[in-house]
């Protein structure tokens, strides 16, 4: 079915206005930057600025909303009876941003957020991408459901327990900052690790023998 075009019209206001402010973050600091700059930059009004964001500081976490989008998208277009590992690595791998950018907002907003802000919006974003992850191992097991004892329960732990591999990889990867930082796809072999680690256990009920 179609969005409402009031509906997309609004995404792509937002896009814009994350857009603008990542290029002014990265050029002249966050505190330099003024909402009004964004807005001008955006092509748009500060009110219409101020209907989508709070405040300038929420554009710091562009780069998880935009990501969390994405991841989504890229799920969803996967194979229903490909592996799930299989499917979030190619999500992930799918994610089109260069790693010397992400890495910049991300020291960015380190250097100049409130940790308990990060930390709460990375704990919202990592149960978002869980819901994620459990939308696709709902698709793949459907067929399974009345055969597997607390199949719902092991399915919720499952993807609690992909996100929290997954973004412990992240962050152990955003920690290695400086002269020969690894790449985005060092962040995908990360991923991949600490995801396999878990694929064995959390999934076996779930597998008929």
């Amino acid at each position: 079915m179609p969005r409402p075009a009031q509906t997309a019209r609004s995404e792509r206001t937002r896009e814009a206005l994350r857009q603008a402010a990542l290029v002014r973050f990265m050029a002249q600091g966050v505190e330099e930057t003024s909402a009004e700059q964004i807005a001008a930059d955006a092509g748009v009004s500060l009110r219409t600025f101020y209907r989508h964001f709070d405040s300038k500081h929420d554009l710091h976490f562009v780069g998880y909303d935009a990501g969390l989008q994405w991841f989504r998208t890229a799920l969803l277009a996967r194979p229903a009876d490909e592996p799930v590992m299989d499917s979030v690595q190619a999500a992930i791998h799918a994610f089109p941003f260069d790693d010397a950018a992400v890495r910049k907002i991300a020291e960015l907003r380190t250097a100049e957020v409130d940790p308990n802000r990060i930390i709460r919006h990375i704990r919202q974003v990592e149960a978002e991408f869980a819901e994620a992850v459990e939308a696709r191992l709902t698709r793949t097991h459907a067929a399974t459901f009345e055969q597997v004892a607390d199949a719902r329960l092991h399915i919720s732990v499952a993807a609690r327990c992909i996100a929290a591999a997954v973004f412990g990889a992240m962050e152990v990867w955003m920690l290695q900052s400086g002269p020969g930082a690894p790449s985005l796809d060092e962040l995908s072999r990360m991923c991949q690790t600490a995801v396999t680690s878990l694929e064995t256990g959390i999934l076996a009920p779930l597998v008929l023998s």
